[in-house]
């Protein structure tokens, strides 16, 4: 088996279905190391619920939720600002529609491909399930990179883009949002051309501006729901966020959000990132710095270096790409906040992060740790909320606003904000009493993919070999 810590008392017959899953999965997906990476945590951390239900192995039930029930993947031309022709290629993966329709963000980034957009499709089932909404799990995009390119550009390329993925979407079938790559201008850009296209305006996006059709807190909800999934942890301890030092990494939406919220909980944020360094403000970054970095990053779109330049107090860290390891992960912290990518902590991360005394890990970005780092964490009892349940206030909200636009009403952002942290406290309250329920009492990651897998899993038994 891999790295993921197993139960002490780990069914030897669950413990072989899973492992000749693993070895047909790795057999048909040659070189996807992310998606590899994505299923092996799971499946191993299920092996207490296939013991109970030994069902679920005589109806293929992980072999159907490994496979995507469908694949696509299409040519994206489109013209730049010099009239020279550029071609890039779309995706999107609608992974699994037991519980609800497809429901998962768009990446625009040169990084995408077939393996990370199925570990995210993949990751999705199971975090939207633990949302308590019927939503099913998909991700989509493109190697393409909005930086640098104008908004004309942006432009033609979403157009281009939305021209063959709308014929595969719909406000009841898969309801695309955005990621990394994929903000506000890039969503109203492909909901324009859905529109023209389809001859209806629905809510067959979310991420929507709030002039037509978006939600109130849907860009501040991966970012408050992480942070309110912490202190959900922090309780079980009876402690709060209030004066712990905390690191951030990234320096996007997420990022920012988590920031926000956590000065609001009265904690102290010293150090963000992008991927070009990092930067550590002993001080703290207050409101009126963080106010500095929206503008820096949202609206001037520069670097986050410039907070050093602006901000005697704080010092930059470029970072090396040579280097096996992370600066930003070595500053001393109480609680650790990833928000940036896939993998950024490394197992000599988590281990410099346990080392200098960091006692909770809230992931905000998805599978920011290694398999390596997530043992760590566990073996040294660090709360540790995985991306799955810590990071799913962002879909949460986005299914709050596919709810409101199927009543063609907007609710307040008090009102939604209330019904985010609601849906966390859920969230974090599932995976807690599923864990003990079996027999991982307070190991979150076990908690929370067995209780997104059961809802998925007893909704693919009640439907049939499908």
């Amino acid at each position: 088996m891999g790295v993921t810590t197993l139960p002490p008392t780990a069914n030897p017959r669950a413990v072989e279905y899973v492992e000749s899953v693993l070895n047909a999965v790795r057999s048909k997906n040659p070189g996807e190391v992310e998606f590899l990476q994505a299923v092996q945590e799971v499946l191993e951390t299920l092996t207490p619920a296939l013991a109970a239900h030994p069902e679920y192995q005589k109806h293929k039930i992980l072999e159907r939720l490994v496979e995507p029930e469908r694949a696509l993947m299409f040519r994206v031309p489109w013209v730049d600002d010099h009239g020279e022709v550029q071609v890039n290629r779309g995706f999107r993966i609608e992974m699994n529609s037991a519980i609800g329709p497809y429901k998962g963000g768009l990446r625009f980034h040169p990084s995408v491909n077939l393996s990370i957009l199925k570990f995210l499709a993949f990751e999705q089932v199971l975090k939207n399930s633990l949302t308590t909404l019927p939503m099913g799990g998909g991700k989509g995009g493109s190697d393409f990179d909005p930086k640098g390119k104008s908004d004309a550009e942006v432009m033609r390329f979403c157009q281009s883009f939305m021209s063959e993925l709308f014929r595969h979407i719909g406000s009841e079938t898969d309801v695309p949002a955005g990621d990394i790559g994929v903000g506000g201008r890039e969503i109203g850009f492909l909901f324009g051309q859905y529109k023209k296209l389809a001859n209806r305006f629905n809510g067959v996006l979310t991420g929507k501006g709030m002039n037509w059709g978006g939600s109130l807190i849907r860009p501040e909800a991966t970012g408050y729901g992480c942070v309110y999934f912490a202190d959900e942890m922090l309780k079980t301890r009876k402690e709060t966020l209030a004066g712990k030092v905390c690191l951030v990494s990234g320096s996007g939406n997420v990022s920012q959000y988590t920031m926000e919220k956590l000065l609001e909980y009265g904690a102290k944020v010293v150090a963000m990132s992008d991927s070009n360094g990092v930067i550590h403000d002993p001080e703290g970054i207050n409101r009126e710095k963080l106010i500095w970095v929206l503008d820096l990053k949202n609206g001037r779109r520069g670097r986050i270096k410039e907070y050093a330049e602006k901000f005697r107090t704080a010092r930059y860290i470029p970072v090396d790409p040579k280097l096996d390891y992370n600066p930003l992960w070595t500053i001393k912290a109480d609680c650790a906040f990833p928000c940036a990518t896939q993998n950024e902590i490394n197992a000599k991360d988590a281990a410099t992060l346990v080392m200098n005394g960091c006692k909770l890990v809230s992931e905000g970005a998805n599978m920011p740790s290694t398999l390596e780092a997530t043992k760590l964490f566990l073996e040294a009892k660090v709360l540790y909320g995985p991306a799955k349940a810590a990071n799913a206030g962002g879909v949460a909200t986005s299914g709050l606003e596919m709810a409101q636009n199927s009543m063609h009403l907007a609710w307040t952002r008090e009102e939604v904000d209330d019904r985010l942290h609601r849906i966390m406290i859920e969230i974090h309250r599932n995976a807690h009493e599923t864990a003990e329920r079996y027999g991982v009492p307070g190991n979150l990651v076990f908690g929370s993919n067995i209780a997104g897998f059961l809802k998925v899993a007893d909704a693919m038994m009640d439907q049939g070999v499908v």
